[in-house]
């Protein structure tokens, strides 16, 4: 019988917890701190992340996987497998799946990229989907099919950003913008439509009544065809599970998974971001 191996780049966001019950292998990205270059959540950290802008001013940055670090990986991985699905970041925000494919013509179809078209736990639910459906029993050709037909042109993946600095730090929105944003208390909220990220509405007021606005119209008379829903978060563990017990009152998900963000959201949107990702029932809009 065909072994067959789940993997991911470490954008996914997974908990260990989450990571070992589906059996999903990952793959850290860089960070670039200063100039020196380190491994996402093996050399540093988002609260690191945090701490440096705190302390300097300035931003780390993320940067992608080369050929080369997928070949290796790849190496590594088919040695106790036959086959191995690559889920990668969208290539709308690095090259990460590009370079995965590159590295993957010298496994001789032995490899399968997926390109998630997400970021964060959106990359994630890409992963999870992949491993039940190994556990149903598709093959490796399979999932590919089944993820990129039906799975992820129906995954919802949406933050809302209570500090808008580090998107102006990054080049993100202009001075008068953020200037205006902090002054006003508005919070922008950010779609992944398309493998993009796009702001799609602006809340305002504290941070716990923007939060509560956003989960309600995320969620109210949404119809949804997976028993999973992450919170995923650069916030305080109380604010994470706040979000939770309000996503539990405006719906009837089976499984509440909060999650920490992970280096990629914290160096682009800063502290006190918060998103909660799902699978729709029906395909998202892109209007």
């Amino acid at each position: 019988m065909c072994k067959i191996k789940i993997t991911a780049d470490t954008v996914c966001d997974l908990s260990e917890e989450m990571k070992e019950r589906y059996g999903i292998t990952t793959i850290p990205l860089y960070v670039t701190r200063d100039g020196v270059t380190l491994k996402d959540g093996i050399e540093i950290n988002r609260n690191e992340v945090f701490e440096h802008y705190r302390t300097t001013g300035r931003l780390c940055a993320t940067a992608a996987l080369n050929v080369e670090d997928f070949s290796q990986f790849y190496k590594q991985q088919l040695e106790d497998c036959d086959e191995l699905i690559m889920i990668t970041i969208s290539s709308g925000f690095s090259s990460c799946y590009q370079n995965a494919c590159i590295a993957a013509e010298d496994y001789e179809g032995r490899v399968y990229v997926v390109d998630s078209k997400n970021l964060s736990t959106g990359e994630g639910l890409v992963a999870v989907s992949a491993a039940k459906l190994l556990a149903q029993g598709c093959s490796a050709g399979e999932i590919v099919t089944k993820l990129n037909q039906d799975i992820i042109p129906r995954v919802d993946a949406s933050f809302f950003v209570a500090n808008v600095e580090y998107l102006h730090k990054g080049g993100r929105c202009s001075s008068i913008a953020a200037l205006g944003a902090n002054l006003l208390k508005l919070r922008p909220c950010i779609d992944v439509i398309d493998g993009k990220m796009k702001v799609t509405k602006k809340y305002r007021g504290n941070m716990e009544k923007t939060m509560r606005e956003y989960v309600k119209e995320r969620l109210t008379d949404m119809a949804y065809d997976d028993d999973l829903i992450f919170v995923t978060s650069t916030c305080t563990k109380e604010f994470a599970e706040l979000t939770a017990e309000e996503v539990k009152k405006n719906s009837n998900f089976k499984e509440i998974a909060i999650t920490d963000a992970g280096c990629t959201v914290a160096c682009h949107c800063g502290e006190d971001t918060i998103g909660i990702l799902f699978i729709r029932k029906d395909v998202k809009s892109t209007n």
